[in-house]
């Protein structure tokens, strides 16, 4: 038996998330399905994270277990060619059976991407959040700074959330401007549901002026979610890396052209 991962890119906007569910299209069943046609067998596939509906990937990492070894060339070739052109295996490598997508992982980064400009732009359409007013990108990094750390982050989880712990280390938060693009980037051993998309949220309050920045810690503070910003919009969210050991040799970084590179 031999345990391969994957590189996975997607666009989320036509599944309803990652899981596999019935009736609704999901990112995990079609990509079960096309592995399954290269392993000529049946194959269930884990994911580093469970994306929502609408979220993108462009480091998805995914494990799974194969009776019949084939090369990394065909897992990647052969996989895409049975795959829809909004889903694709950027690269693949045999790993050892104690690697595990999910409880491997020694952390995750999201990127959330707003054009900051009045004109929308056909190019970006459902791949990126279009915000009209001015961002102040000092101001919403002044707020981020009280969000680095172990905390808990009870404010900022979905109602539906199923951890059983509301604490997160949050090891890195920015936020960067590159013209008129301007993206959050956050790095965490973890995620609540719709922690990132929340966070969000309030950096864009502040970055339009409609919240000091002071209201992270507040909001942070106060441990209820009903006191906190709107949830900003999935299409802006990207789950951007998922960082393992070095002793697995795995790719780290995101092939992805977008703002900023794969920095």
């Amino acid at each position: 038996m031999t345990r391969v991962a994957l590189g996975i890119e997607y666009q989320g906007g036509a599944y309803c998330g990652w899981q596999a569910q019935p009736v609704v299209p999901s990112v995990q069943s079609r990509l079960e399905a096309a592995v399954a046609s290269v392993a000529a067998t049946p194959v269930q596939i884990t994911a580093a994270g469970r994306t929502d509906a609408g979220v993108h990937a462009c480091g998805q990492v995914v494990h799974f277990d194969c009776e019949h070894a084939r090369s990394a060339s065909a897992w990647v070739l052969g996989v895409n060619s049975a795959l829809p052109p909004d889903i694709s295996v950027s690269w693949a490598q045999a790993v050892p059976q104690h690697f595990h997508a999910r409880y491997a992982a020694t952390a995750r980064s999201y990127r959330y991407l707003m054009l900051n400009r009045r004109a929308r732009s056909a190019l970006v359409a459902g791949r990126a959040l279009l915000v009209h007013r001015p961002l102040e990108v000092a101001r919403m990094n002044e707020a981020a700074a009280h969000l680095v750390g172990e905390h808990d982050f009870s404010a900022f989880r979905a109602a539906e959330c199923q951890a059983q712990s509301p604490v997160r280390v949050v090891h890195a938060l920015r936020v960067v401007r590159a013209g008129d693009w301007v993206w959050i980037e956050v790095t965490a051993n973890a995620f609540l549901h719709h922690m990132v998309r929340n966070i969000a949220g309030l950096l864009l309050a502040v970055g339009r002026g409609d919240a000091p920045p002071v209201r992270a810690a507040e909001q942070l503070a106060s441990r209820q979610r009903t006191l906190g910003e709107a949830t900003a919009a999935a299409h802006g969210l990207y789950l951007w890396r998922v960082l393992y050991p070095v002793a697995f040799g795995l790719p780290c970084q995101s092939a992805m052209i977008w703002p900023g590179g794969a920095d």
